[in-house]
């Protein structure tokens, strides 16, 4: 069951959020859609397909989308909750320009992912017209940036497999997640392999991957107003509360305690 709400909306974009409760191993009939979009997954994962490509997508993986496009979808792993821009052909031209993306996919790091969370605190603050399109302007620009210029590699067909277990192992807080050597183990492979597989395919190392992620659920916390960043480092498997905020810091060049203060001001 899929539900859509729209939560800001003009002429020239709608920004909604779709929350999908699937729990299907196969593919979807066949999708088309007649606007340019980008979609950022904010819970759970699922996988599309365009062009015989197949691509999993998580919160830290996002994919920019054309007119016309046969896309399907399968959730294996439960729903799912997103938000999609979509937007006219005028504002994508202005954004993108005559450029022609070189990937589809979009690697969300730490700043795509701050960005997202402004533009929709900024939605439920309701200025539409200022904050919004701006918030909405500077995550399309990132996107559409790094799409033309720096696009995710590709792994060969039969890593694909090994990096989304790999992923998914992260992002699940897998105790073997914890290190290069344990988490190689329990995917049955070699620690070069999966260090260089991951690589090819994300276009980062798995370490930075790891502490991506781990800034990610910083981030939760952080918005919902979590002030204690001794238990916030320990729950999130730092050294200590100094490892947590140089972490922070290297990933959105904020520490934690400015973080919590510029997603308050936008709530």
């Amino acid at each position: 069951m899929l539900s859509s709400d729209v939560v800001a909306a003009r002429p020239d974009f709608t920004i909604a959020a779709v929350t999908c409760r699937d729990d299907h191993r196969n593919w979807s009939p066949a999708e088309s859609h007649d606007s340019f979009r980008l979609i950022l997954v904010r819970r759970g994962r699922f996988r599309r397909r365009v062009g015989g490509v197949r691509t999993d997508l998580d919160p830290t993986v996002a994919y920019l989308g054309a007119p016309g496009e046969e896309e399907f979808f399968a959730h294996p792993a439960g729903g799912d909750v997103c938000t999609s821009m979509f937007l006219s052909p005028a504002l994508w031209h202005g954004i993108a320009g005559d450029r022609q993306l070189t990937s589809p996919v979009v690697y969300v790091d730490a700043e795509l992912d701050l960005a997202h969370r402004r533009l929709l605190a900024s939605a439920r603050a309701g200025d539409v017209d200022h904050a919004v399109a701006e918030h909405l302007l500077h995550l399309m620009s990132r996107a559409v940036t790094q799409a033309v210029a720096q696009p995710t590699p590709a792994a060969g067909a039969a890593d694909r497999p090994l990096v989304a277990a790999a992923r998914e192992a992260i992002g699940a807080g897998h105790p073997a997640a914890g290190g290069l050597l344990p988490l190689a183990a329990l995917l049955g492979v070699s620690p070069f392999r999966l260090s260089r597989a991951f690589s090819a395919q994300m276009g980062v190392s798995l370490t930075r991957y790891r502490n991506r992620v781990r800034v990610a659920h910083a981030l939760d916390r952080l918005e919902a107003g979590e002030a204690q960043l001794g238990s916030l480092a320990a729950d999130l498997g730092f050294a200590d509360q100094a490892h947590l905020c140089r972490t922070v810091r290297a990933h959105l060049g904020h520490t934690p305690t400015a973080l919590r203060r510029l997603l308050a001001l936008t709530r």
